[in-house]
């Protein structure tokens, strides 16, 4: 295990290194000026204003130097100046960050227990109303577009019913918590401020089922499929003879081996939620990665776009890393070379 994990972060500089190249190459091949960002409309035709301009951000250098620039800058931690915030990357990253991992943690505990939930319901009463419902429901949240599922259910439990608030992580005349970790909700506990705290789960509600919507879905049919294949082994049937309760049959014997391919879809779903989610937080204006991309897409800010990237790459690695060590705790059999 050890030796296994020391050449998997061995390679990580490696992977992202060949991320940042493809991520440069690609942004800089954009049939687009992205002087329109940091130069007025009325100015463009200035070349003294133009020539300031692709100098103070060095655009003015060969594509091959700006690159090696980045890299340089890179090591020691400066991802550079946003051309849209005006503000270092790695800043902006850093700020909006913990919004995208609370709204990512809140969908994927929705989506893993109730995924869970529902696909051992629906095995365990194979071919019953239970089993219908729930591969009914699954099937809506894989098939229905994330868009229309945030507007629709905003319509219906803000706009019509009012069980739930707006749009936003709090209240407009609320005051943040202040900030120790970023997610207001383990914030406001900190700080004790319950009100806050309950405010900021009632926002987070919403954008955080219809982004786990989806991931549901899988979650829930891959557990049937794998539990029903499972509770045909002979070592099941074997635990039943014992005169084993069949909870515990289902809960000790069946699901932890049934519970190894699903593992492998939590944590890329987990990564995917975190760089994706650009749809659930424009929709619920929800200040975090997702929306950030989004406009820095629209500027053409390069050095965003890179950031954007970059983090991303990092956090599929990183994942990817943490679930190849967990199947070993959920199955010893397996081992890592």
């Amino acid at each position: 295990m050890a030796r296994y994990v020391v050449v998997r972060v061995l390679m990580m500089p490696i992977l992202l290194l060949g991320l940042v190249t493809v991520a440069f190459v690609v942004s800089r091949t954009v049939p687009a000026d992205p002087l329109s960002t940091v130069v007025s409309e009325r100015q463009l035709g200035n070349p003294v204003v133009v020539q300031a301009a692709e100098k103070r951000w060095g655009l003015d250098k060969p594509l091959p130097a700006q690159y090696v620039i980045y890299v340089r800058n890179l090591l020691r931690g400066d991802m550079g100046t946003s051309f849209r915030t005006k503000q270092n990357v790695r800043q902006d990253l850093e700020d909006r960050l913990p919004v995208t991992i609370e709204l990512t943690l809140a969908a994927m505990a929705i989506a893993v227990t109730v995924g869970l939930l529902l696909g051992i319901l629906a095995a365990v009463r194979r071919n019953s109303w239970v089993d219908h419902l729930a591969r009914l429901f699954a099937l809506l949240g894989s098939s229905l577009p994330v868009f229309w599922t945030g507007l629709f259910l905003l319509y219906i439990f803000y706009a019509r019913l009012g069980w739930f608030p707006g749009p936003g992580r709090l209240d407009p005349r609320a005051v943040a918590p202040d900030k120790v970790t970023g997610l207001y909700t383990v914030d406001a506990l900190l700080a004790g401020d319950l009100g806050t705290f309950w405010d900021a789960l009632q926002h987070l509600a919403l954008p955080s089922f219809v982004l786990g919507w989806a991931v549901m879905g899988i979650i829930s049919r891959l557990v049937r499929a794998s539990l029903l294949e499972v509770l045909n082994q002979d070592y099941v049937r074997t635990a039943r003879a014992k005169g084993l309760t069949e909870r515990s049959v289902i809960l000790t014997h069946a699901l932890r081996n049934a519970l190894i391919p699903t593992l492998t879809i939590i944590g890329i779903s987990f990564a995917i939620l975190i760089t994706g989610a650009v749809l659930t937080e424009s929709i619920f204006a929800w200040p975090g990665i997702g929306s950030y991309a989004v406009d820095s897409s629209r500027a053409l800010d390069f050095p965003a776009i890179m950031g954007v990237s970059i983090l991303g790459g990092v956090i599929f690695l990183v994942t990817n890393l943490i679930t190849d060590m967990t199947y070993v705790l959920v199955d010893p059999r397996i081992r890592l070379s």
